[in-house]
């Protein structure tokens, strides 16, 4: 594995698109947490954020950068091979590196979306342990646009709704830290070609290519059918949506907190009460958003909430809410139950 120079040289233009993207200034004073799982993506982010500190040594950045690491002790020797790659190259990097262990198959079986969903939560939890234990104020992911033009793809087989479509946010919440996606705007090939220059090395994980994973048949099979048979720029069209979503989606997040505000009751571990005859007057399209809105705000389950769904929640909402509205009751995925009546609608756990 060979590294960056000691000497430091001109910047190179992914440093200098990443710099853009996320200024020093927000985050040089602060300690920043890497997630590095040794891939190409993460690899690079690391590379580029230790060269971009190497920068300020005239000026001391006063936060620290760490990077974690997480064995899912999934592929075996594999999996191992990673965790030391990530070690030494944060060794070599002058880097502290958190690794931690974590056995999925007590959880789950080995196989599908399930096992992804259960991943992604068991590596969540871990960086944001490790964050706080440091006092982070960043997590840093590695997620490029090519990752978010599957994702915006995904979301639109499985179904989904507009907030669906602005794919991954740059940056959002995760507890009391930000985790953030610097490399959004980036384009894998851009990745491999900073690489390539610094001559990094990186490792690859054997199962990103399982078909079994809806995620990699529409990286391997469906993107590049659509590429070849249908638009040569597909990824940059579903970029595209993903922007003009977003867009969409501030305008509406801007109408649903105040209205939010006026009709929505909660008491303290019960449920959500809406007085939706409030909401008769708005469009369908900010009813279903602003529902969206309090499903994730409760965090109940997402995964199986698809547009039928979401229709048939705002339907009961328009048809409650006055005296003569009928009593109607339904439970939707995850056991969440939608009770409508003249009182309006009431959301609960079962």
């Amino acid at each position: 594995m060979r590294g960056f120079p000691a000497r430091i040289g001109p910047m190179h233009p992914f440093e200098e698109g990443l710099a853009r993207a996320w200024p020093q200034r927000q985050w040089r004073d602060v300690t920043v947490l890497v997630a590095v799982s040794g891939g190409p993506d993460s690899v690079a982010l690391l590379c580029a954020m230790a060269a971009l500190r190497r920068r300020t040594e005239s000026s001391p950045p006063i936060g620290k950068l760490l990077a974690a690491h997480l064995n899912h002790h999934l592929r075996g020797d594999d999996a191992t091979a990673d965790e030391q790659f990530v070690v030494a190259l944060c060794r070599q990097l002058g880097i502290a590196c958190e690794v931690g262990h974590a056995s999925l198959s007590e959880e789950i079986a080995p196989s599908g979306a399930g096992l992804e969903t259960a991943a992604r939560r068991v590596r969540y939890d871990f960086l944001e342990e490790v964050a706080g234990r440091h006092g982070a104020r960043y997590v840093a992911l590695a997620h490029t646009a090519d990752d978010q033009a599957e994702t915006i793809l995904h979301r639109i087989v499985r179904g989904t709704g507009l907030g669906g479509l602005r794919g991954m946010t740059r940056a959002r919440p995760l507890g009391h830290l930000t985790l953030i996606r610097p490399l959004l705007g980036v384009r894998r090939t851009d990745v491999l070609g900073y690489l390539a220059d610094r001559r990094q090395s990186y490792r690859i994980d054997a199962s990103n290519a399982d078909r079994r994973f809806t995620r990699n048949r529409i990286r391997h099979d469906l993107l590049p059918q659509l590429a070849r048979d249908y638009n040569p720029n597909v990824a940059e069209a579903l970029l595209r949506l993903g922007v003009m979503a977003e867009d969409v989606r501030l305008w509406m997040d801007r109408q649903i907190g105040p209205l939010l505000a006026e009709c929505r009751s909660e008491e303290k571990d019960g449920p959500v009460r809406l007085e939706t005859q409030r909401l008769h007057s708005e469009p369908v399209a900010l009813v279903r958003e602003l529902l969206v809105t309090v499903w994730q705000e409760q965090g109940w389950p997402m995964q199986q909430m698809g547009f039928e769904q979401w229709r048939l929640m705002a339907e009961m909402v328009f048809m409650s809410g006055n005296p003569a509205s009928p009593h109607r009751k339904h439970t939707f995925p995850g056991g969440i139950v939608a009770e409508a009546g003249p009182q309006g609608l009431i959301l609960h756990a079962s």
